[in-house]
């Protein structure tokens, strides 16, 4: 930080024959900053308090991949390449500068402003988790048209460490084994965990409350897990789940191609270990592997029998002989 009152006495003590060990020992500061003073007040005297010494232009280690980064960014437009996923392709190229280079860089190239990052409240260790699913249209390269993909994803929210799957539908039951597939990954379960509006999980809300499918109580009791919802209408409740899927499609599915969906599953269980859990989280500030390990033991220990996400429903058999279930009439027996 500039010290004024600093520079003047050092100036005016030095052109009366101060010195400058003297000056140093007086101030308590060191020589160097001493020669500093004096050879800027030099400049200032000789050129005017205007003139600044022309900084030298020091080469980046950027440098020799420019060209390889105009390559990725014209060939990944839509949607565009993230700085994080360049940074780690040209990692693997030999890059060994931080970062921050690269991403003033790309400020620059693209003309764009960095976004200010989502803050969330904060939940003790083993307190909590997210879960929610979100669809993806992707081109695979063996010749198959384009073709809707859902990932369930499932996050503890002290760790920030994920768990992601491809499902194929949004039915109850398919959440319910995603569910048991997370516990089994995390080998634990929190105190609650909340979702968003999902009919799999809430029937509807009441007096600003939610009413719980009973199936879905069922299954939360087996696990002594407390459900929670997002208010209607509210979805920033659920960030910590929302941000995930973000840098899921900017990070995984961005800059990747996928044979058929079994490569699909195969890097996003790689991609799991070795990005994801390995990353610095940009709230945290740490790797969500690392978080884990302190959650762990907060969390709950998993039953010996491991929920039977089965869907039981009941229907009343009409005068026909005959039961609706999904739009479409069952015969039954009539006895």
């Amino acid at each position: 930080m500039k010290d004024e009152q600093l520079e003047n006495n050092v100036a005016s003590l030095h052109g009366r024959g101060w010195s400058i060990r003297r000056l140093s020992r007086e101030f308590g500061i060191s020589r160097q900053r001493v020669k500093r003073i004096l050879k800027s007040n030099a400049n200032q005297r000789e050129h005017g308090q205007g003139h600044l010494a022309k900084p030298v232009r020091r080469g980046s280690k950027l440098d020799t991949y420019k060209e390889y980064i105009s390559e990725l960014l014209e060939t990944h437009k839509t949607p565009p390449i993230t700085n994080q996923r360049i940074f780690e392709i040209l990692e693997e190229k030999g890059y060994q500068g931080k970062i921050t280079i690269l991403r003033n860089y790309l400020a620059q190239v693209r003309g764009k402003k960095a976004k200010e990052p989502v803050v969330c409240t904060e939940t003790p260790p083993g307190q909590r988790a997210s879960h929610d699913w979100s669809d993806y249209y992707i081109d695979f390269t063996d010749g198959a048209q384009r073709e809707k993909v859902t990932f369930f994803s499932y996050i503890l929210n002290y760790s920030r460490r994920q768990y992601i799957e491809v499902v194929e539908d949004k039915t109850q039951a398919t959440l319910l084994r995603g569910l048991v597939n997370a516990f089994l990954y995390f080998d634990g379960v929190p105190k609650e965990i909340k979702s968003d509006n999902q009919k799999a999980c809430v029937d509807r809300w009441e007096l600003g409350k939610p009413v719980f499918n009973k199936n879905f109580l069922a299954f939360a009791t087996h696990y002594r897990f407390r459900p929670l919802a997002i208010h209607p209408g509210k979805p920033r409740e659920n960030l910590k789940i929302e941000r995930p899927f973000y840098y899921l499609e900017t990070n995984f599915l961005n800059g990747r191609k996928f044979r058929d969906k079994q490569d699909l599953k195969a890097q996003l269980k790689t991609w799991l270990l070795e990005r994801n859990d390995q990353r610095v989280h940009r709230t945290t500030r740490r790797k969500p592997i690392e978080l884990y390990q302190e959650e762990l033991p907060y969390l709950q220990p998993l039953p010996t029998k491991q929920y039977a996400p089965s869907v039981i429903e009941y229907r009343i058999v009409n005068n026909e002989s005959a039961i609706q279930w999904e739009n479409y009439y069952h015969i039954v027996p009539s006895q």
